[in-house]
């Protein structure tokens, strides 16, 4: 499964810069003017996953398959957006297709690049940015109220529903703030998805800070920490300057660069690992001789959901799933041993998969 977020903010902040070391391509224009990103670029990166190599030495695995996630690098928006100003709506259409939206703020200070407000202050770009979506999703719901509202009183049960709904967002919009500030009953969630609002996606924040920053922040990423602290989201400094000169060393130039800088991991690490926090996804394993490979799913996933993220037959034919915790497998050095231990168990559909489960499904179409 995966995500898809998209990659969002004010022009020159450094988010193709940013998309460009994630994905270790150079898909996506990085230049010093506004616009340079015409279309989304889309790139799919391996999850770091620590756990995978280590199931892979064990059972002598010929090859390893990462779980992937997307990143889709969105152009810069500007204050008039949602009202078609700079690229306007274009860009606004390409957030609706992304799982999570994460703000690139600008933390640094540099002479050479041009801010479009002229001065550095990520919160007040959040704000601009945040204004667009939520005027963008303010104009979306006016235009199609009247119509639901039409077919609600014909009687349509869902066009009450979705009315509803749309009242509720509007009310949380009309008074300056995001849809996902409103509070929508679990059973309602779906026709709520529906609505395909921007402000109703899941944030984070990503602090681009400059090279000496990299490591402990500064004032300007401590400011967009406090933001995030008061939405509820995560929040990551990263350095895409940083991120822009290790994505092209070998893992051990990697490691040593990033220590030099007091750094553990890239900041491709800790995005996915925010955004997992974000969207409540984690990762499950299947192991044999001829690969081991990390699968997402989210959390609270039964193991016949869990079996059709692989095939859909999987889950449609789900007969039990062989399951060993990674520890388990680990500990007593594979399938073998965890069987021979009595750790490996035989799950039914009604079991919710674990976090680490090292599993082996058992159907029949």
């Amino acid at each position: 499964m995966g995500f898809k977020c998209g990659i969002v903010g004010l022009p020159n902040v450094g988010k193709s810069t940013l998309f460009n070391a994630l994905t270790r391509t150079a898909a996506a224009q990085a230049a010093n003017y506004p616009f340079c990103t015409i279309e989304p670029n889309v790139g799919d990166v391996a999850v770091p996953e620590p756990r995978l190599p280590v199931l892979a030495k064990i059972a002598g695995s010929k090859d390893i398959i990462p779980a992937r996630m997307s990143f889709v690098d969105i152009a810069g928006l500007v204050k008039g957006a949602s009202q078609g100003e700079g690229l306007g709506n274009q860009f606004l259409a390409n957030i609706r297709e992304c799982d999570a939206v994460a703000y690139v703020l600008r933390c640094f200070e540099d002479d050479d690049i041009t801010h479009v407000s002229g001065k550095i202050d990520p919160r007040a770009d959040y704000e601009v940015v945040e204004t667009e979506l939520m005027l963008a999703d303010l104009e979306s719901l006016e235009k199609r109220r009247a119509n639901v509202e039409k077919k609600a009183k014909g009687g349509d049960k869902d066009a009450r529903l979705t009315l509803s709904l749309i009242d509720l967002a509007l009310t949380e919009l009309s008074a300056g703030r995001p849809a996902r500030r409103a509070k929508v009953a679990a059973e309602d969630q779906r026709a709520w998805r529906m609505l395909q609002l921007l402000t109703a996606k899941p944030v984070m924040f990503i602090c681009n800070v400059d090279e000496a920053s990299a490591a402990s922040g500064n004032a300007w990423s401590r400011a967009v920490s406090e933001q995030a602290l008061a939405e509820g989201a995560p929040a990551v400094v990263i350095s895409a300057r940083i991120e822009s000169e290790i994505a092209v060393l070998a893992d051990d130039e990697q490691r040593e660069f990033l220590e030099s800088l007091g750094l553990e991991e890239p900041g491709l690490n800790r995005a996915i690992a925010a955004g997992y926090t974000l969207l409540g996804l984690m990762t499950y394993f299947t192991v044999g001789p001829k690969e081991a490979r990390a699968w997402t799913i989210r959390e609270g996933t039964t193991a016949p959901q869990a079996a059709g993220v692989i095939h859909g037959d999987f889950e449609r034919g789900f007969i039990k799933a062989e399951t060993i915790a990674y520890d388990d497998y680990v500990r007593f050095k594979g399938e073998a041993g965890a069987k021979e231990a009595g750790k490996a168990r035989q799950e039914g559909k009604d079991y919710i998969v674990k976090d680490g489960d090292v599993m082996h499904f058992r159907f029949n179409v």
